[in-house]
């Protein structure tokens, strides 16, 4: 067994943080769209003015999470079966959400009744904000370390998985979803709609510097000792980003905005993966309980087929969802949607 980084194990713990990070960057304004909908959106033109602006990405976006999960499945099964086992009430919720969200973008527009709407969009607001904090709570616990026994079945029970620094987890991709998405309205939006998401994006600027410095103070003062410790380049660069936005909305450099909310959801991923590895499930038992990518993992065979294949459909992939949002790439206002019949979940 290969240790070093030229290997195949290590070569699908990075495909599949890639994966993740791809998630958290697409989803991200997804979710923050959804849990800003109640707040931003004055009336239902609005509001179907938010929706219009993800509708033709949303379904397409959630294929990362698909794919990282039959991908962490398929390479490293004894990972999967633990995160599902221990993590199953949390993973369920965020499935339900996440079922509830996608019905609800369909339904909204099926009815003209405002009491109809108002009922979907309430789903989309939770379907958006119990993904976006559980997620974060999800893996503040994989980072901080679970209770995997010698068999590496879970030994702990739900009320571990609350824990101080999880919790922090989940708020921090909780308030940076939602700036990323309302970064995200300044720059598809036009009017007045434009103006309060930019208010509201700048307000939550420095929220989100408030919350991803605790977290990151805190991952790097729980790391043990023996741990990989992430370049200290990562953490200060995800602060400046955030801390940046302010200042670029101020000027409407909307797009140059929504680069830094994704560089520091791309650097926090980051951040998570390189404090894991080579573990992938570390335990809170005993550090001898660990999971980690030798022990975890598939066949070699296996990965080496599946290598194969993703060198394969990876491009193709991406080109198609890259097409996606340069077809789909103009402003949206309220004359776009005034006087037109209600898409279902589509600009």
């Amino acid at each position: 067994m290969d240790e070093g980084y030229l290997n195949l194990e290590t070569l699908w713990f990075v495909l599949i943080a890639v994966l993740w990070t791809g998630y958290f960057f697409l989803e991200g304004f997804d979710f923050g769209v959804g849990v800003l909908l109640p707040f931003l959106g004055k009336d239902d033109t609005d509001r179907r003015v938010m929706v219009n602006t993800i509708g033709p990405v949303w379904d397409g976006n959630e294929v990362w999470l698909i794919v990282a999960g039959g991908a962490t499945f398929a390479a490293f099964p004894e990972w999967y079966a633990t995160l599902f086992s221990g993590f199953y009430l949390a993973l369920f919720l965020i499935l339900a959400a996440l079922i509830f969200r996608g019905v609800a973008f369909e339904f909204r527009g099926k009815d003209a009744r405002p009491e109809w709407r108002a009922r979907w969009d309430l789903a989309i607001f939770w379907g958006s904000a119990l993904p976006a904090l559980l997620w974060g709570v999800a893996f503040a616990n994989i980072v901080e370390g679970t209770p995997v026994g010698a068999d590496g079945e879970w030994a702990g029970t739900l009320l571990d998985l609350l824990n101080p620094y999880a919790l922090v987890g989940g708020l921090m991709t909780l308030v940076l979803f939602t700036l990323h998405g309302a970064v995200f309205l300044s720059l598809k939006t036009r009017g007045d709609i434009q103006e309060r998401a930019r208010h509201v994006a700048k307000a939550l600027s420095w929220l989100a510097a408030a919350v991803v410095f605790a977290f990151l103070g805190w991952t790097y003062l729980n790391a043990r000792g023996d741990e990989h410790i992430v370049p200290g380049i990562v953490p200060v660069a995800v602060l400046a980003a955030v801390a940046a936005v302010e200042w670029l909305l101020r000027e409407k450099w909307d797009g140059w905005a929504f680069a830094l909310t994704g560089l520091a959801i791309v650097g926090i991923t980051a951040t998570i993966f390189l404090r894991l590895y080579p573990a992938v499930m570390p335990s809170s038992i005993d550090p001898a309980f660990d999971l980690t990518i030798w022990n975890a993992a598939s066949t070699h065979y296996t990965l080496k087929v599946m290598t194969i294949v993703a060198a394969i459909f990876t491009p193709l992939v991406l080109v198609y969802q890259t097409w996606t949002y340069w077809v789909f790439r103009a402003r949206i206002g309220r004359e776009d949607v005034e006087g037109a019949a209600p898409a279902a979940g589509a600009a």
